[in-house]
């Protein structure tokens, strides 16, 4: 898959797409669709009338573990699990794939505008809650920014409000984000405003990764090229002279401005925990923004764009695949024993809860196993509660991870606190005026070592007769098999 049309077409085969006739208002109806039928599950929405526009709009495309695996090439049932083992092994090791350039004729430059031609009005901004500061173009949209020293391109998503027709929010000031890396550079050699570039509508594997944890120095062109085992197709842009992708749909080309002087003010928008101001307080601040001086589109393009708030949305199942795969590699890393899964919940925000499964070595291997997430260079940061479960759980089996804690967990015995923890500063639990750090918790839900020859008996299926019962599944009148 190049475009988010043959992403498109994959997932109407697998039933994972609707399209939607009924004309929808951009102003809070599109979003509280896309919400709810997120809520229950639901599949990828193609609104194809929006009110005042021509555009159609697609949203809910990363919310199932079923859709994160086709987007990046595994078998629909495959596992949260294992797609992040596959992640990890592609990504966290040196298996990267360069883009490659592209001349001739480039599909998103069908339509190119410059100028006083910019108008950022033509395109179905969604506003998604009443409370929201407006509309938001930049919500699926990924920015592409250069290091000027070493050429290190990224690309991340950041939220972009819609300020006027030729102007949004360029919401990646803060310090962990590697867009920021580039801005300071640029601000030391005393330049006010930094080429970039956004764009949506490539296959959504470029959103999942430019969602995520990529490590610092690494392109993400190279990243996606990786997981898709195909090159990532480009073209140097003679306007910015960023790399851009052929296949988008929309690509907006122009400066930020990065001198607080001249900020607008920008927000509030409903954060990934479900809240509003869990980071800020709330209210509106003045951030940076972008000035859009050239727009590369499709003739007939489609607009993506994505929920926000409460989870299970696309930002906790991105946030969450990248921070599993890199949390079970840390552990690898300090090797620790015995490690069999880890999951970093999606229903969690994507990052405050982690399982991890493990065969036990020896007494108080679970905290070993904690100590190394809370040491690793993700995990040490959000990584509020770490459940340990036996081998025999996967870490996504969460009514397995129920019943360790029902069955296995003695609280006063199996929990140790962590008093002082990095706490990312979007955790509502915190007071505002103390960010800075958080506690947490390990619950050690394995097989109590005490236990010894007095175990109690598992009640287990007998192995040979539940491998006749899959292989006669469908027999049984089942559409699938087992």
């Amino acid at each position: 898959m190049k475009s988010v049309r043959d992403w498109m077409e994959v997932m109407e085969k697998a039933g994972e797409l609707k399209r939607i006739s009924k004309e929808v208002d951009y102003h809070l109806e599109l979003g509280h669709v896309a919400t709810m039928s997120e809520q229950k599950l639901g599949p990828a929405l193609l609104f194809e009338k929006v009110k005042d526009h021509d555009m159609p709009v697609l949203i809910s495309t990363i919310t199932t573990t079923r859709r994160l695996a086709i987007t990046l090439g595994q078998p629909a049932e495959t596992s949260f699990c294992e797609i992040a083992k596959v992640w990890k092994d592609i990504t966290v090791q040196e298996k990267k794939i360069k883009p490659v350039e592209v001349k001739g004729d480039i599909p998103v430059m069908e339509v190119v505008k410059e100028g006083k031609d910019v108008n950022l009005y033509e395109f179905p901004s969604p506003q998604l809650y009443p409370q929201d500061g407006g509309r938001y173009l930049g919500l699926a949209f990924n920015w592409i920014t250069k290091d000027p020293d070493t050429g290190w391109t990224n690309v991340g998503v950041y939220r972009g409000q819609l300020h006027d027709e030729k102007t949004i929010g360029a919401n990646a000031f803060q310090k962990s984000k590697h867009a920021k890396m580039h801005f300071d550079k640029y601000i030391k050699a005393s330049k006010s405003r930094i080429p970039a570039a956004c764009y949506c509508g490539c296959d959504m594997s470029h959103f999942v990764v430019a969602s995520n944890m990529v490590p610092e120095g690494v392109d993400e062109y190279d990243v996606i090229g990786a997981l898709m085992g195909q090159p990532v197709e480009i073209f140097r842009s003679d306007f910015t002279g960023l790399p851009l992708p052929a296949h988008a749909e929309i690509i907006l080309e122009g400066e930020i401005e990065l001198d607080p002087d001249k900020w607008k003010q920008e927000g509030p928008l409903g954060e990934y925990v479900g809240y509003y101001g869990a980071s800020t307080g709330g209210g509106r601040k003045p951030k940076p923004w972008f000035e859009v001086q050239r727009i590369l589109r499709r003739k007939n393009p489609i607009f993506v764009a994505t929920t926000v708030g409460r989870p299970v949305g696309d930002t906790h199942i991105t946030t969450a695949i990248g921070r599993t795969a890199l949390i079970w590699s840390d552990l690898e890393n300090a090797k620790v024993p015995g490690i069999k899964s880890v999951y970093v919940l999606p229903e969690a925000s994507g990052r405050m809860v982690v399982v991890v499964s493990t065969d036990s070595k020896f007494p108080a291997h679970a905290y070993r196993v904690a100590a190394a997430v809370h040491g690793g260079a993700t995990g040490h940061f959000g990584s509020k509660v770490i459940i340990v479960v036996d081998g025999d759980i996967p870490a996504d089996d969460l009514a397995g991870v129920w019943w360790s804690l029902g069955c296995r967990y003695n609280p006063i015995t199996d929990t140790q606190m962590y008093h002082k923890i990095r706490q990312t500063p979007f955790d509502p639990a915190l007071p505002i005026d103390a960010k800075d750090f958080g506690s947490g918790i390990v619950i050690d839900a394995t097989t109590p070592a005490e236990w010894g020859d007095k175990a109690p008996l598992k009640v287990e299926l007998d192995p040979a007769t539940e491998k006749k019962c899959a292989s006669k599944w469908k027999e049984y009148g089942f559409d699938e098999s087992y």
